[in-house]
Order: structure tokens, then sequence, then C-alpha cells
């Protein structure tokens, strides 16, 4: 049987989109304004604010609304169940590596 974990799920699903995974870095390096995220990808602020949604369905991005701007910041948290899964593997490749 499959497991089951739609947040790690949600996290793999947001981070498959490179808009989505840039705009992370971005975060990276601080709060920034949904228009400030949309500004190198030269799209509207609805297709920013749609990435940005499914950062947040994932828990990766948390917003806040000042005044009339949207200002988003990275929550790193849900990165870790990632880096969980994908150590396994690490792990894997790197044993299967060593008895070449």
């Amino acid at each position: 049987m499959v497991e089951q974990n739609p947040a790690l799920d949600a996290v793999f699903h947001a981070l498959a989109d490179p808009t989505r995974r840039a705009m992370l870095r971005r975060l990276a390096g601080g709060e920034r304004s949904i228009g400030e995220l949309a500004a190198p990808f030269r799209m509207s602020f609805a297709g920013a604010s749609k990435h940005v949604r499914a950062l947040e369905s994932a828990g990766l991005v948390r917003r806040s609304v000042r005044g009339r701007t949207h200002v988003c910041r990275l929550d790193p948290a849900p990165l870790a169940a990632a880096d969980e899964w994908l150590c396994f593997y690490r792990r894997f490749w790197n044993e299967r590596l060593d008895t070449l």
C-alpha cells in the first residue's frame, strides 16, 4: 500500500513549478510583496497571487496584509519533511556508489 502524506505531497507539488521555486529563493532573502515577487516574471498580480496560494497551501509561505499590500515571508518548516524524505534516497545512492 502506498503511504499517503498530503502535506509532503503539497510541498512537492509547490516545488514542481520553476516560478514558485524562484519565488521561494527570493523569499529566502526576506519578506517581499506579491508585486515584488511578480516583477522578474512580468506577470500580473493575479498570476503571482495564484503561485503564492500554491505555496501557502503547502505551508511554505505566510502572507499578511498591510494596508493594500500583500506581504509574503518564507516558512521553511515544511521543507524539513521534504529533506527527510530525500535523505533516504541520498543515503541509498551514496551506499550504492560506495559499492562500485
